[in-house]
C-alpha cells in the first residue's frame, strides 16, 4: 500500500512521469491502426443487426425438452423453404427463432411447425412481428441521438474549456472510441441491438466523464503555469495527465469490475443473453475509454497548442534557459 501510495505521488510531482505526450507518434501511429483495423471487421465479419432494425418475424418456444437449434431451423425451412433462420437459446431454457418478414399464414404455419418439432403445446410458441418501417425509425433515431450528443459536447466543452481544440481533441477521442468498440463487438460475433446502442451511448458518456476530468486538470495547469513556466505546454500537459493516471486507473477498475461481472457471470455462465448486449458494449467501451483519453484526447489536445504563437514563444524561452543552464553548469 505504501508503495502504490509513493509511486501516485510520484506521478503528481512529477518524479515519475509517463511520456503520454512526448511519445505521442507512437500512440497516434497505434491508435490510427486500431481504428483501421476495427473499420475493417465489418469487412471481414459483416455486422449483424437484430431483428428490431431489419425488421422480420420472432417465435419463441417456452422452455421446450430440447433445446436442438436443428429442429428450429428444419421446421422453419419445411414451411417457408427461402427463409433464413436465426435459432438463438435464450435464459438457457427457451429458443428464439428470428426469420425475415413473413405473412400471416406463413407465421402460423412456422408457430405450428415449431411447436410440433419440439413437441409443445402451440400456446407455448408465441410468434411476433416487427415491420421494416419501425426498424427504420429505430435506426434513424438512434445516428440521430449520436449526432445530438456529440453536437452537444462540442458546445459544451467549447463554452466550458473556452476552447474549440479541447472540444476537437474530446470529439476525436470520443470516435476512437466508439470505432475500436463497435469493431470489438462485430468481431465477438453479437449483434447490435437497441440495448447495444444505450451501451454506446453509455460508454461515449464514461468518455467525455474521464476526458473532462483530465483536460480539466490540464487547463488547471496550464494556466498556473504562466509566462514564467520552468515547463513546455506539452511538458505540463504530460504532468496533468500523469497526475489523473492513479485516479483514471482507479475509476475504471471499478466501473469494469460490475459490469465485467454481468457479462461473464450472468450472460456466458447463467444464461442470462438479455444482458449480454449492453454489458459488452458497456465493458469493451470502459477499457477503450480510459485508453483513448491517456493516449489519444490529451496528446492530440497538446498537438493543437503547441503551434500557437504565443505557446510557441514561451516553450522557445524555457528551453533556451534550460540550455544556458546546462551550458554554465
Amino acid at each position: 500500500m505504501a508503495s502504490m501510495n509513493e509511486f501516485g505521488n510520484n506521478l503528481y510531482t512529477g518524479k515519475t512521469s509517463f511520456p503520454f505526450v512526448g511519445k505521442r507518434r507512437l500512440w497516434f501511429i497505434i491508435a490510427i491502426a486500431l481504428v483501421a483495423a476495427s473499420a475493417l471487421v465489418p469487412l471481414l465479419r459483416p455486422v449483424q443487426f437484430s431483428i428490431e432494425f431489419t425488421g422480420g418475424s420472432q417465435f419463441t418456444v417456452v422452455a421446450p425438452e430440447s433445446t436442438d437449434q436443428a429442429l428450429a431451423t428444419d421446421a422453419v425451412q419445411g414451411v417457408v423453404p427461402e427463409a433464413a433462420a436465426k435459432v438463438a437459446i435464450v435464459n438457457g431454457t427457451d429458443v428464439r427463432v428470428q426469420t425475415s418478414q413473413m405473412t400471416s399464414e406463413e407465421t402460423q404455419n412456422v408457430a405450428a411447425a415449431l411447436a410440433d418439432a419440439y413437441e409443445v403445446p402451440a400456446d407455448e410458441v408465441t410468434a411476433s412481428f416487427i415491420g421494416a418501417t419501425w426498424g427504420d425509425n429505430v435506426t434513424r433515431q438512434s445516428l440521430w441521438g449520436l449526432a445530438i450528443f456529440l453536437a452537444l459536447t462540442f458546445l459544451i466543452l467549447a463554452i466550458y474549456f473556452r476552447t474549440w481544440k479541447m472540444s476537437a481533441a474530446a470529439i476525436i477521442g470520443l470516435l476512437d472510441v466508439l470505432v475500436i468498440t463497435v469493431g470489438v463487438y462485430a468481431l465477438a460475433g453479437f449483434e447490435i441491438s437497441p440495448a447495444a446502442v444505450i451501451g454506446f451511448l453509455t460508454i461515449l458518456a464514461y468518455s467525455l466523464y474521464d476526458t473532462t476530468v483530465v483536460f480539466d486538470k490540464i487547463r488547471e495547469n496550464t494556466t498556473e503555469d504562466g509566462e514564467n513556466s520552468a515547463r513546455t505546454f506539452g511538458e505540463s500537459v504530460n504532468l496533468a495527465v500523469n497526475q489523473t493516471l492513479v485516479r483514471s486507473i482507479n475509476t475504471s477498475i471499478v466501473a469494469a469490475l460490475p459490469v465485467g461481472a454481468i457479462l461473464f457471470i450472468g450472460a456466458f455462465w447463467l444464461g442470462a443473453e438479455t444482458l449480454t448486449d449492453i454489458s459488452l458494449s458497456i465493458f469493451v467501451g470502459i477499457i477503450v475509454a480510459t485508453y483513448s483519453t491517456l493516449f489519444v484526447a490529451a496528446p492530440l489536445y497538446s498537438l493543437f497548442r503547441e503551434k500557437e504563437p504565443t505557446i510557441v514563444e514561451r516553450d522557445n524561452r524555457v528551453r533556451e534557459l534550460r540550455e544556458r543552464a546546462r551550458v554554465e553548469a
